[in-house]
């Protein structure tokens, strides 16, 4: 979950390092630091945000540098704490958890190594430090040295009299840039826009090292090995704020377009495109003819999402669905299914958690695997034997918005393919449906233009210290969604339950300081939701309603209404979650906390 970016230039490379951490601050921002060869070894570090650091090292200049910016992990967020480490004459930054850190500090305190932090990632600066006694090679003491750790990492250190930094990844991101003044790393290509889009992801255990004059990567024994450059299609601008005052409002209001992007493949409204397996990669007609169940693993939001697909799965496929956390699936004792879809869904696709849980799956002989992503070089998307890359762009608020969209997109159209499978799907339906997701963009943004009644609902909302959030069928998902929005940049404290749970138990929570937020869609289960919506009046609580523009409820005393512009269907989650996004984003707004970067989180979750 920090943020590495090193370099090794013909240029001062200052100003590279401080903008490629602002731009992996949403990785994140406990404390930041970096350290130069000038050519003696230099260390600057701060607690907080990045600028705190861009302040210290204004009129530095070095050619030689790493730097990285932290969520903390192991110790509070400090000086003593912060990355990087050194050890004798060489610094390095870390990115994961090192699981036996404590087993090879005893061994190293028992050598002589005093340790001034709290950190794992220090026991690593050690550990390298002592390889490099009987390995004078910087390179090959670093591959000697990882070899020993358990865990996540990815490092980059350099050491002073040397010209290269040695970097090795396993279990956490790390892409090399090749440009035209010079060599980098960084944990995201977002990093390195300012200085190449020539971009090499390392793979799972590989040790690199750059330098002036190239790059070289071997395998964990030694071995060359040689990774594909890719020219990166990420723009600029697509990672800059632009008019909006935030990341988080600026990727609410992306979500027309990310959405039009990521239904691009099935060509305009007179297009002949239907729905075809071979959306998900070349095999899934075969692989999927073979499906008879579906499993999902996911984290948070993603998560969410699963939760809507399994309505959409079993009523359109008539197949079943499980939804699991991931952090928790591979911890439990599981029934594999070979003939089962395990499909895995993460925006960043370096979710730990969720890529242990399909690793775990694959272990059990379930191969059928689907990445649902919107990262194509990613982790995740290379263990699955299929695909599904949501066109979302960099997503940099650490609250997920248009990520979340376009993955129900994504599941709605895996929905609609496997009912096409199960001979569930006549071509009328296929055709309204393809009509409906053609429709959708246009649909997000008239519920866009509902943002000021929004706003004024969030002016009297913002000053609750808790809410409750009710939604059913495929609705309930989103009254989660929208419970985790508003805690995780609000700080309001929020549970999404379903609608008929009411009565079990949060009912006893409910008066006039618990508002409750009802996702109220003109469907079939509208009239039960009417009685829930009694049941909190009799109790003294103020209701806050997301109805349709034809649904037949009606504004009265502690009872607020906003009508979305049309009923959609089972698409109907897209619209009604962006309408929530909007509420908690201006709750936070009125709060006064800082949106894109909420306190205690960050945004791709790379260690476990």
């Amino acid at each position: 979950m920090c943020g590495i970016v090193a370099a090794v230039a013909d240029r001062n490379i200052v100003p590279v390092l401080i903008e490629g951490l602002r731009k992996l601050e949403y990785r994140g921002y406990d404390s930041a630091g970096l350290a130069l060869l000038t050519p003696e070894l230099k260390r600057l570090r701060s607690i907080g945000r990045v600028n705190e650091l861009a302040t210290q090292a204004e009129g530095m200049n070095a050619a030689q540098g790493i730097a990285h910016t932290r969520w903390a992990t192991h110790g509070v967020p400090s000086e003593r704490n912060a990355h990087p480490h050194v050890s004798g004459g060489l610094a390095l930054v870390h990115n994961g958890i090192i699981e036996n850190y404590a087993e090879i500090r005893q061994r190293l305190v028992a050598k002589g190594y005093a340790f001034v932090s709290d950190t794992d990632t220090e026991t690593i600066a050690h550990l390298v430090e002592d390889t490099l006694k009987t390995t004078p090679d910087l390179f090959a003491a670093v591959r000697i040295a990882t070899g020993q750790l358990q865990g996540a990492y990815a490092i980059a250190v350099l050491r002073e009299g040397h010209g290269q930094i040695v970097l090795a990844r396993h279990g956490a991101p790390l892409l090399l840039g090749i440009g035209a003044e010079g060599h980098y790393a960084a944990s995201d290509a977002s990093a390195l826009l300012q200085v190449t889009r020539t971009m090499i992801y390392l793979e799972d255990g590989d040790i690199a090292e750059i330098s002036r004059g190239g790059i070289r990567i071997v395998t964990p024994d030694g071995t060359p090995a040689s990774r594909p450059s890719h020219e990166s299609s990420l723009s600029t601008d697509a990672v800059e704020l632009g008019p909006y005052r935030h990341f988080m409002q600026k990727e609410i209001f992306e979500q027309p377009a990310a959405l039009a992007n990521t239904l691009e493949m099935l060509g305009g409204a007179d297009s002949s495109q239907t729905i075809s397996p071979h959306l998900f990669g070349a095999a899934a007609p075969e692989l999927l003819g073979r499906v008879d169940s579906v499993l999902i693993l996911a984290c948070g939001t993603s998560y969410h999402s699963g939760l809507v697909a399994r309505y959409w799965i079993e009523q359109l496929a008539g197949i079943s669905c499980n939804v699991e956390i991931a952090s928790e699936y591979r911890y439990r004792v599981s029934v594999p299914n070979p003939d089962q879809l395990v499909v895995a869904i993460s925006q960043s696709g370096e979710t730990a958690d969720t890529l242990a849980a399909i690793k775990h799956a694959k272990s059990m002989g379930m191969g059928t695997t689907l990445a649902i992503c919107n990262v194509a070089e990613s982790a995740l998307v290379r263990e699955c034997a299929l695909r599904f890359l949501t066109r979302a762009g960099p997503e940099i608020g650490v609250a997920s918005t248009k990520a979340f969209t376009t993955q129900l997109v994504a599941l709605f159209l895996l929905a609609a393919t496997l009912a096409k499978q199960m001979d569930r799907l006549t071509a009328a339906d296929e055709a309204r449906e393809l009509a409906a997701l053609r429709h959708l963009p246009v649909a997000v943004q008239k519920v866009l233009e509902l943002e000021p009644h929004i706003e004024s609902w969030a002016q009297r909302f913002a000053m609750k210290q808790h809410a409750l959030f009710l939604g059913r069928g495929h609705h309930f998902p989103i009254a989660l969604e929208g419970a985790l929005k508003l805690k995780e940049i609000s700080y309001i404290h929020a549970e999404g339950y379903p609608a008929g749970e009411l009565k079990h138990g949060p009912l006893a929570l409910v008066d006039k300081d618990m508002p409750v937020i009802l996702v109220a869609p003109n469907d079939s289960l509208l009239e039960k939701l009417k009685s829930n919506m009694q049941e909190v009046k009799a109790r003294g609580g103020e209701l806050y309603v997301f109805a349709d523009a034809d649904s037949a409820v009606e504004e009265s005393t502690g009872v607020q209404i906003l009508r979305l512009p049309e009923h959609y269907g089972l698409l109907s989650p897209v619209l009604h979650v962006v309408a929530l996004q909007l509420m908690a984003y201006h709750a936070a707004l009125v709060k006064g906390t800082d949106v894109d970067k909420p306190r205690n989180l960050a945004k791709s979750v790379t260690v476990e």
